[in-house]
């Protein structure tokens, strides 16, 4: 089970370092969904989904890496330039025949626990501001929200850590530090499951 949290933590590591490394707020490439669409992000086999807000514009990221804990990753990008916000929604399928429940709280809060311990390391201003424990039709999500310097400015990110069957998910929803009624609302956007 250890190895397991280890593999979302450091997904979710990835994905907070490669954001923090690059410009953040870039534009994105052109998307097959028009921004002013709503869209449906499903993930987990269709077990957990949500839809975002009109003005996202979808852009896939590269593949994971060995070298980085992340092979067999695949993320897409979601971007807002109006408001300047960012989700990334990156899963993984693991091979190491475990099946994980829909809301196996031993994982996830292991997950949890390696994922805050190594992003201190990553973004030395990290700092968490909470954490919770939520059950979106059927499926255990843990959150963390918390602040950093992430391309180039002060930053709002909340990290959504899930697993079920073999697969891993980790969600990050990321917005400027001014922008806290914006984040909230997108926070409930992905919590809802809709």
């Amino acid at each position: 089970m250890l190895s397991l949290s280890k593999t979302a933590a450091r997904l979710a590591l990835a994905l907070t370092v490669s954001l923090g490394a690059s410009p953040l707020f870039a534009a994105a490439k052109p998307a097959p969904v028009p921004p002013d669409e709503f869209q449906i992000v499903s993930t987990l086999d269709g077990k957990f989904t949500f839809t975002l807000p009109k003005g996202y514009v979808a852009e896939a990221l590269p593949a994971g890496v060995q070298a980085q804990g992340t092979a067999g990753a695949n993320s897409t990008m979601y971007i807002n330039k109006a408001s300047k916000s960012v989700v990334v929604v990156a899963q993984t399928l693991r091979n190491d025949g475990i099946d994980l429940k829909d809301d196996e709280p031993l994982f996830l809060d292991s997950a949890v626990k390696g994922f805050l311990k190594e992003i201190g390391t990553s973004l030395p201003d990290y700092k968490k501001l909470a954490q919770k424990k939520l059950l979106v039709k059927g499926v255990g999500l843990r959150q963390v929200d918390g602040t950093a310097s992430m391309g180039g400015g002060k930053t709002l990110n909340s990290m959504f850590l899930a697993g079920s069957g073999n697969r891993l998910l980790v969600i990050q929803a990321i917005s400027r530090a001014e922008d806290v009624t914006g984040h909230e609302l997108l926070v409930r956007q992905i919590t809802s499951g809709k």
